[in-house]
């Protein structure tokens, strides 16, 4: 028989009545003839209450009982549905990610997949068992503890499985019904893609689009996984969604597909800095080491020995990021005549498969966004994406601009 991978997110399982409403969905691709195996994030909030029940005990907490704690959120999840599910005398079963086992290194609350062995859970669906529940965002690590995946580590899990086990798909059940051209709530005009590549999707999660976490697209890519995104709220429909895939299936690709934006950002810039060899591994390595996560990057030209570096990074980090480089200024590791951080601007990107074949795209975004009087303070590029650091103030605006500039509101099927 066929397997297939349900997720089903905070929201989807939020409730019993929830809980019920996603089991019906999966009993009905047990009825069209599915193996189904289901990944369950923990109810909505629940996550976040743990998380806050650990700070409060014990703020320098030890990262494994960190994870003993918040991992307990969709064990409650993956039992509820699988009672709810037999319930309906639907063979099923619930398993915490130790017990499958689902195999990660010791990093913990920031774990890495390593393997899922099929064997248990084949032996278990050759007995007759028709939907494996198992707990998402967690696994095991070496020692023998549970580990957490981090944030969003359900999808991550979720695709996991998918490849493990040569699902023919992983349906992503969440509160939105597919991936939209770009936030519906900066823009009426946005509107939801039938299809995207994983390239483009990767790209967009990356950048800041909050549907798939970035992990699980990196995986999905890699292992040639089809995700289907839908909403676990509205009636079935078995072309429901978007299906992210790879560019191969997707008949025309749109010269732009979507636009993405980071609201939290900032904007560091190291002044005067002396034009050597080896002075950005001198800058960006104590960064890398203090946890800094650099995006956009820019050196501008040396004059008399000197140059300027100017970078960005989420703006919660900024005190991080200058304690790491006055303290290489101070052990004389590098040195510069000022440290400048502007943390009111954001980020703003355009991604699109078609950029390949398709030249004019830079252009056609910086006069959207000059005749919006929007001053442009960064450019990076890639392949597929052209990203902006702007004033965060004009954010919205240039989102809306430039959505209606690549004409994005007819952008639903492709």
């Amino acid at each position: 028989m066929s397997r297939l991978v349900m997720k089903f997110g905070g929201t989807s399982v939020a409730t019993p009545d929830r809980i019920r409403r996603a089991a019906k969905r999966v009993a009905r691709e047990v009825a069209n003839g599915h193996e189904v195996i289901v990944i369950v994030s923990a109810m909505a909030g629940k996550t976040n209450e743990l998380v806050g029940w650990v700070n409060e005990i014990s703020p320098f907490y030890d990262a494994r009982e960190y994870d003993a704690v918040v991992s307990s959120g969709e064990a409650v999840t993956a039992g509820l549905m699988a009672l709810t599910l037999q319930e309906m005398e639907i063979p099923a079963r619930s398993w915490q990610g130790w017990q499958v086992p689902l195999l990660t290194n010791g990093a913990h609350s920031a774990a890495r997949i390593e393997e899922i062995p099929t064997a248990y859970l084949d032996e278990r669906f050759a007995q007759g068992m028709k939907v494996a529940v198992v707990a998402g965002f967690q696994g095991v690590s070496p020692e023998g503890r549970i580990t957490t995946l981090g944030r969003g580590g359900s999808d991550t899990t979720a695709v996991a499985f998918a490849a493990a086990f040569d699902a023919v798909r992983c349906d992503i059940y969440t509160d939105v019904d597919g991936v939209y051209t770009t936030d519906p709530r900066i823009t009426s005009k946005a509107r939801k893609l039938d299809r995207i590549a994983f390239e483009e999707m990767l790209e967009l999660a990356s950048l800041g689009a909050k549907v798939l976490q970035t992990r699980s697209v990196e995986l999905a890519m890699r292992f040639g996984v089809k995700v289907r995104v839908l909403s676990s709220f509205g009636d079935y429909d078995e072309t429901a969604g978007t299906l992210v895939c790879a560019e191969d299936e997707i008949v025309e690709s749109n010269v732009v597909n979507g636009v993405a934006y980071s609201r939290e950002e900032a904007k560091m810039t190291l002044l005067g800095v002396e034009d050597r060899p080896g002075i950005a591994a001198a800058i960006f390595g104590p960064l890398s080491e203090a946890g800094v996560n650099v995006d956009m990057i820019v050196q501008n030209i040396a004059e008399r020995g000197k140059t300027d570096m100017t970078f960005s990074c989420p703006v919660d980090e900024v005190g991080r990021a200058r304690k790491a480089l006055e303290g290489s200024r101070d052990s004389g590791d590098i040195g510069y005549a000022e440290l400048l951080a502007d943390t009111e601007v954001a980020k703003v990107s355009v991604v699109g498969i078609g950029m390949r074949s398709h030249a004019g795209v830079a252009a056609r975004m910086f006069e959207a966004l000059k005749d919006e009087n929007v001053n442009i303070k960064v450019i990076t590029t890639s392949e597929i994406k052209i990203s902006v650091l702007i004033d965060r103030k004009y954010m919205e605006l240039a989102v809306q601009s430039l959505h209606d500039a690549f004409g994005l509101e007819t952008a639903g099927s492709n």
